[in-house]
C-alpha cells in the first residue's frame, strides 16, 4: 500500500511519524506555525517554528506532486498507452522530475521534425535502425519512398529525426546524462561583442568558467544579472563526448552492423545537441537559480530576523531628527506611546544666526516634552548634526539610527493614513524616532525589500522572498509579544490568527470602547471568533489588566493551571508572580495531564518569574569616530568602530560614519577560518574594524576584523 503523504513529509524530513501527522492536522485546522510552535509542543514532540515550516512546505510539495501523477496518468490512459509497468513506475516516483521525464514521450507536442517524420510513416524503419541489425540500409529505405519522402537520404534523415527526440525523451538516458550534468557541468560566460566597456562592473566574468555544482549563489546571482542586462552570454553544460559516450553505451550494441551503428550514432549526436543538452541546460539553470535564491532569501529573512528582533529604546519620550542640508532637519517630538507631540525645522548649516535660533529650540522641546532620548538619521548631513546636538551637553542619549527605508514609509498609504495633514518630511522624522523606541513595531509598516539588508533582493523569485519575508516577519511579532493597547493595526495584522481585517475591527473596537482590560474582552471584537481567539490570545499583552496572567505569554486555556498552582501554595496569581518564594513551592511535575506536560507547564514557570518580558536584547549607546565623516577622512591602518548593516555570503557590511558602508570579507573577520559570516557577526552588532583599502573612484573600502 502507498504511503501517505503525511508519511512521506516524516520521510523526507526524518522525523517522527507521529508528530509530522499532528503537526498537519493542526495546520489543516487553521493553527499557525507560531502557535504550533509555541502552545502545542506536547503534541508535536516540541518542534519548533523551522521544522514546522518545513513541514508544511513539503506536505504541500508532496499534495502538488500527487495532483499532477494523478494529472498524468489520466492523460495516458486517455491516450490508451498506459500499461501497467508504466502506471507503476509513474506511481512510485517521489519526485517532480522523475515524473515529468517518464510523462515526456506522451506530451502532446507542437510539430517537430520527428512527429512530421511519423506522419510521412517513418517510424517502422526507425524502429528498424535502433535494432541495429540491418545489413543493406538503402534496400530497406527504399520501401518507405513517396511524393513527401523522395530520396533514401530522406527516408534515413526522418528516421533518425525520430530516434534523436525519443532517445531525448528516454527516462533512463535522461537520467544519465542529469547524472552528469550535477557532477560535472560547468557553467561559463563570455562578454557580448561590444559590450566590454558598457558592462566593465562585470569584467571578472568576461571569461569565466567554474563547476556550477560549488558556483556560490551570490556569483551566480552575478552571472544572471549580467545575462539580463545584455552585457554576458552564459552557458551550462559538462563534456560533449562524456555525454555522448553514455548515451552510445546505452543505445549501441556490439553486435551491430556498421551501417545500423553510424545511423543510430547520428541520432544520438542530434539528439543531444539539438534537443537533450539544451531542455538539461535549462533545468539546471532553473535549479541552480533556484537554489541561489534559496541562498539568497535564507541570508535576507535571517538578516531581517536581526533587524527586527534589534533592541529597542522602549516607551521613553524621544526628540527625533531627519538630517538635512539645504532644506533643513526636520525634527518632531513623540511621547512615550510615538505619539506626535510637534514638529519643527531645524537650519544648521545656512547662517550662524539660524544656528543659534536652533539650538534654543532644541533646548525648549527637550524641556517643554520632558524628552528621554535623541534619534538622529545616518543618511545626508547625520554626523554633522550629531556632531551639533553633542555640543549642546543635553544630558540625553543619542542614538544615530538607520534610514533605510524611511522615504518608502514616508510616501505609503500607511502613512497617509496615520498623518495625513503631514507631508512626508514630518512622517520620516516620526518613523526614525519610533524605529529607535520600538524597531519590529516600525519596519512591519515597510515592504522588507526597502530596508536595505538583502543580498541580490530584485534578482530572486519574488514570490518565494516575499513568502519568506512575511514568515520571518510573523515569527518576530509573535515571539516578541505584542500590547493590545497601543499596537496600530498593521502590527496587529502580524499577530497569529489575525489579519487585516481582525486587526483593524481590533483598533476600532478599541477607539470606540477604550483600552482593554482582560483578554476575555477580545471575543467582543467583531468577527473574532473562538478560533482566532485561540490563535492570538497568547501573543497579545495587557499591561495593568484585570488579570497579570494576561501580560503574559500564558496562554488563557492554561489560566487554570496557574489558579491551581496558586490555590496549592495558597496564594493568589498576583502574588504568585509577585513572589519568587512561593514559586519555589512550585513541583511542576503534580500539574501533568493528559494535555499538559512539562514543556508546557516549564514555559509556563518561565513566564511567571518574568511576565510580559522582551526578550530582545538592552539598547547601547555607540558613538563614531570623530576624526572621519567622509572616505576622504580614511586611511589605511585606520582603527574605527563600526555597526554592522548587511550580511553576505561573502561578507559583511559596516557601517563607520561615513555614508559609504565598508566590506569586511569573509577571509577578514576572524583569525581562523569561517565560511558563514552570520556565525561571526550579526546585523547591528557594534565592531572594532581596521581599514584596509579605500578605492575613493568606486567608492569601495575594504575593512578588516581583525585586529
Amino acid at each position: 500500500m502507498p504511503q501517505s503523504p503525511e508519511q512521506r513529509t516524516a520521510a523526507r524530513l526524518g522525523l517522527n511519524p507521529r508528530s509530522v501527522a499532528v503537526t498537519i492536522e493542526l495546520l489543516t485546522g487553521g493553527a499557525t506555525v507560531p502557535f504550533i510552535a509555541r502552545y502545542r509542543k506536547e503534541a508535536t514532540g516540541q518542534l519548533d517554528e523551522l521544522q514546522i515550516g518545513q513541514i508544511k512546505e513539503t506536505y504541500q510539495k508532496l499534495l502538488d506532486l500527487d495532483k499532477r501523477r494523478d494529472a498524468v496518468l489520466k492523460s495516458i490512459d486517455e491516450q490508451n498507452k498506459l500499461t501497467d509497468d508504466l502506471r507503476r513506475k509513474i506511481e512510485s516516483v517521489d519526485s517532480l522530475t522523475e515524473l515529468e521525464d517518464l510523462y515526456l514521450p506522451y506530451k502532446q507536442k507542437r510539430k517537430t521534425r520527428a512527429t512530421i517524420a511519423i506522419e510521412r510513416g517513418l517510424e517502422p524503419l526507425s524502429n528498424l535502425l535502433l535494432i541495429q541489425r540491418e545489413t543493406n540500409l538503402d534496400r530497406v529505405a527504399q520501401r518507405y519512398l513517396t511524393e513527401a519522402v523522395l530520396t533514401v537520404e530522406d527516408a534515413l534523415q526522418g528516421a533518425r529525426d525520430i530516434l534523436a527526440e525519443r532517445i531525448s525523451e528516454d527516462a533512463d538516458a535522461r537520467q544519465r546524462i542529469r547524472n552528469l550534468f550535477e557532477r560535472e557541468a560547468i557553467i561559463r560566460s563570455v562578454v557580448k561583442k561590444g559590450k566590454d566597456v558598457e558592462g566593465v562592473k562585470y569584467k571578472d566574468y568576461f571569461d569565466f568558467a567554474e563547476p556550477l555544482r560549488r558556483v556560490p549563489s551570490h556569483r551566480l546571482l552575478a552571472l544572471r544579472r549580467g545575462e539580463t542586462e545584455g552585457f554576458l552570454t552564459v552557458s551550462i553544460g559538462p563534456d560533449e563526448e562524456a555525454a555522448l559516450e553514455r548515451l552510445e553505451r546505452q543505445f549501441l550494441y556490439n553486435q551491430s552492423t556498421t551501417a545500423c551503428r553510424e545511423q543510430v550514432g547520428l541520432a544520438i549526436r542530434d539528439g543531444y545537441k539539438r534537443l537533450l543538452k539544451p531542455s538539461l541546460e535549462t533545468e539546471f539553470d532553473n535549479r541552480s537559480k533556484e537554489k541561489a535564491d534559496t541562498e539568497a532569501i535564507t541570508i535576507f529573512a535571517d538578516n531581517l530576523r536581526q533587524l527586527l528582533l534589534s533592541p529597542p529604546l522602549g516607551q521613553q519620550r524621544v526628540l527625533a531628527i531627519d538630517p538635512g542640508y539645504r532644506t533643513g532637519c526636520k525634527t518632531v517630538c513623540l511621547d512615550a506611546q510615538g505619539n506626535l507631540q510637534t514638529d519643527t525645522v531645524l537650519y544648521l548649516f545656512q547662517s550662524e544666526g539660524q544656528k543659534q535660533q536652533a539650538i534654543q529650540t532644541v533646548q525648549k522641546l527637550i524641556a517643554q516634552y520632558k524628552i528621554d532620548a535623541i534619534a538622529i538619521g545616518n543618511g545626508t548631513a547625520g554626523r554633522e548634526t550629531e556632531e551639533f546636538i553633542q555640543t549642546l551637553d543635553l544630558g540625553k542619549p543619542i542614538f544615530m539610527v538607520s534610514e533605510q527605508g524611511a522615504s518608502i514609509y514616508s510616501a505609503s498609504e500607511v502613512a497617509r493614513e496615520e498623518f495625513p495633514d503631514r507631508d512626508v518630511t514630518v512622517r520620516g522624522a516620526v518613523s526614525i524616532g519610533r524605529r529607535l523606541m520600538d524597531p519590529l513595531a516600525e519596519l512591519v509598516k515597510i515592504d522588507p525589500k526597502s530596508i536595505g539588508v538583502g543580498q541580490y533582493q530584485h534578482d530572486v523569485d519574488q514570490t518565494d522572498l516575499k513568502n519568506s519575508l512575511d514568515t520571518v516577519v510573523e515569527s518576530c511579532v509573535n515571539q516578541v509579544g505584542v500590547s493590545l493597547n497601543t499596537a496600530s493595526a498593521y502590527l496587529l495584522r502580524y499577530v497569529s490568527g489575525l489579519g487585516p481585517q481582525l486587526a483593524g475591527n481590533i483598533v476600532a473596537f478599541r477607539a470606540q470602547n477604550g483600552a482593554f482590560t482582560s483578554r476575555e474582552q477580545l471575543k467582543k471584537v467583531p468577527r473574532l471568533g473562538p478560533k482566532a481567539f485561540e490563535q492570538c490570545a497568547g501573543f497579545l499583552r495587557i499591561e495593568g489588566g484585570k488579570n497579570p496572567l494576561d501580560n503574559s505569554a500564558v496562554h488563557p486555556e492554561r489560566y487554570t493551571v496557574v489558579e491551581r498552582m496558586a490555590a496549592d501554595v495558597k496564594s493568589t496569581v498576583a502574588d504568585l508572580v509577585q513572589k519568587s518564594e512561593l514559586r519555589k513551592q512550585i513541583q511542576p511535575e503534580r500539574y501533568v495531564t493528559e494535555s499538559v506536560g512539562l514543556p508546557t507547564l516549564r514555559d509556563i514557570m518561565a513566564e511567571l518569574e518574568k511576565p510580559g518580558r522582551d526578550p530582545r536584547e538592552q539598547l547601547s549607546v555607540f558613538e563614531y569616530d570623530t576624526r572621519v565623516r567622509s572616505v576622504d577622512d580614511l586611511h589605511e591602518g585606520m582603527v574605527l568602530n563600526g555597526v554592522v548593516t548587511n550580511i553576505t555570503a561573502f561578507g559583511a557590511f559596516v557601517d563607520i560614519g561615513v555614508k559609504q558602508d565598508g566590506l569586511v570579507h569573509v577571509s577578514q573577520m576572524a583569525n581562523h577560518y569561517v565560511s558563514d559570516p552570520k556565525t561571526v557577526v550579526k546585523v547591528y552588532q557594534k565592531v572594532k574594524v581596521k581599514v584596509l583599502e579605500v578605492d575613493t573612484t568606486r567608492k569601495r573600502i575594504a575593512l578588516s576584523m581583525k585586529i
